[in-house]
């Protein structure tokens, strides 16, 4: 017989404890800042036509690489979320598929419902179009679109590299908004004038300081290097399914656990293949999911070999850790198997850095995921990347710094003119992002970057965590 359904409770505008629901909104008011219910985040949506570089803008702004990029239109599909902190107050950015309003087949059709669904929800639009190529008819349809909307518009005027295509981009003011801004998304011209542009426009709330304790480790690099070994042995226990053949791994697999009193969640992922090795999808689906646990990560353990070495695909997958903007340790794996002298520690990391010499930061381990030697270690020192990584650098401290390291010009142009920073502030942590303004409109050269890099990280302990420096003119007063 089956069991009756139980009547629901009489409406009420009364809660159980006794407060009527018309004085909540009231009692909340009065709570103190602290306690306050988060405010929610304003809603900025990125979308055009297809392959103009929407999710490298996106990847670029959120400061990780969370959505896929490639050559090839359309990898973008479903809507992708971020949130953007800048200057200490952050908004929800969302990435769409390329729209094709005409378009029957299904897959673009439903890529045109995902977008106008985000439109809806939106506080802002970022139109983002293809300075290069110029107005195309498929632009002008979309124009007429977002016209409709009524929603505000900024258009991104992407794969600006050059002043001739500066100039070019003028041409989208005929669709008659009112906002341009030329970027390149893929070097990040532009991107920290239009980012202050949609805070000036949107109510974005204060960041929260840090969004979750929990310290997510994701251990990656080429198969049968022993990545689901090293998350047993740090685990203690087998839980991970181990195989020397490659490939065993093929989605990524969560595992929590306390260490020292602090949560982590181990993430074991899929090994990367190489090419000519295996077919062309199954390449691709290994690198988008590793890419995928890369994304939610915080500290990145790059496993390497140490009998075979690093070689060219392990430079490749450190290339990918870098992209997404997570903190990166690396670990040479069976270092059991290495016959040793006094040098052979000090050989090993010498061939390691020329192979991946932009990582020179990632600090490297040498473990045994058979013996257990050192691998509690990698979570001592994920912890401590972790920290960095959310580190927010004092107003007061950050100006001692500027007197000392930046107030004297120590860098020049092409044209040899001095670069005068005229100062410096903390944009965003996750990764730290810090904003240089100079008396220049140029891009600073690459040995000016590494040297605030290199002071940074020496006077405030930046420790296996990338930074970024980006630069602008002063033509506003500071924040």
């Amino acid at each position: 017989m089956p069991h009756p359904t139980p009547p629901l409770p009489p409406e009420s505008s009364t809660p159980d404890d006794g407060i009527p629901i018309e004085q909540l909104s009231d009692l909340v008011d009065e709570l103190p800042p602290a306690l306050q219910p988060p405010q929610p985040l304003p809603s900025v949506v990125i979308l055009g036509r297809p392959n103009v570089g929407k999710s490298t803008l996106f990847n670029k702004l959120v400061g990780r690489r969370q959505a896929i990029v490639g050559d090839e239109p359309g990898i973008t599909r479903d809507r992708h979320y971020g949130v953007v902190e800048w200057l200490g107050r952050s908004f929800e950015l969302v990435d769409t598929g390329g729209i094709v309003p005409d378009e029957e087949a299904i897959i673009p059709a439903n890529i045109f419902k995902q977008a106008s669904r985000a439109i809806e929800e939106a506080d802002l639009l970022l139109w983002v179009v293809d300075a290069r190529e110029g107005i195309t008819p498929l632009d002008e349809e979309i124009a007429r679109h977002i016209h409709t909307t009524g929603k505000p518009v900024f258009v991104v005027a992407n794969k600006v590299e050059s002043a001739q295509v500066r100039t070019a981009a003028g041409e989208f003011y005929r669709f008659g908004f009112d906002r341009l801004f030329p970027v390149s998304a893929e070097h990040g011209t532009g991107t920290a004038e239009l980012l202050d542009e949609i805070l000036a426009v949107t109510n974005a709330p204060a960041t929260a300081v840090r969004p979750s304790e929990r310290i997510r480790v994701a251990v990656i690099g080429r198969p049968n290097v022993g990545k689901s070994s090293l998350v047993n042995a740090i685990l203690g226990e087998e839980r991970v399914i181990v195989s020397p053949i490659p490939g065993t791994t093929r989605d990524a697999i969560d595992t929590d656990l306390i260490h020292n009193g602090r949560p982590f969640t181990l993430i074991d992922t899929a090994g990367i293949r190489r090419k000519g090795r295996t077919t062309a999808m199954a390449e691709k689906l290994s690198v988008i999911m590793a890419r995928k646990a890369l994304a939610r990560t915080d500290v990145a353990i790059l496993l390497l070999d140490a009998v075979e070495g690093p070689t060219h695909l392990d430079e490749v997958i450190a290339g990918y850790a870098l992209e997404s903007g997570t903190s990166i340790l690396i670990a040479l794996n069976k270092w059991d198997l290495i016959k040793k002298d006094a040098h052979t520690a000090s050989l090993y990391e010498r061939q390691l850095r020329e192979r991946v010499k932009f990582l020179d930061y990632a600090p490297a381990v040498f473990v045994s995921a058979l013996t257990g030697q050192r691998v509690t270690r990698l979570l001592d020192l994920a912890a401590r990347a972790y920290d960095a990584r959310y580190r927010r650098i004092p107003t007061g401290e950050l100006n001692r710094f500027f007197a000392e390291y930046l107030e004297t010009p120590r860098a020049t142009l092409p044209t040899n003119k001095p670069v005068k920073v005229h100062y410096v502030t903390q944009a965003r942590s996750v990764p730290p992002t810090f904003v240089l303004f100079t008396n220049t409109t140029e891009k600073l050269h690459f040995s000016y970057v590494r040297y605030v890099e290199n002071r940074l990280r020496e006077n405030f302990d930046f420790f296996a965590t990338p930074l970024r420096i980006v630069s602008r003119p002063r033509t506003a007063k500071k924040r």
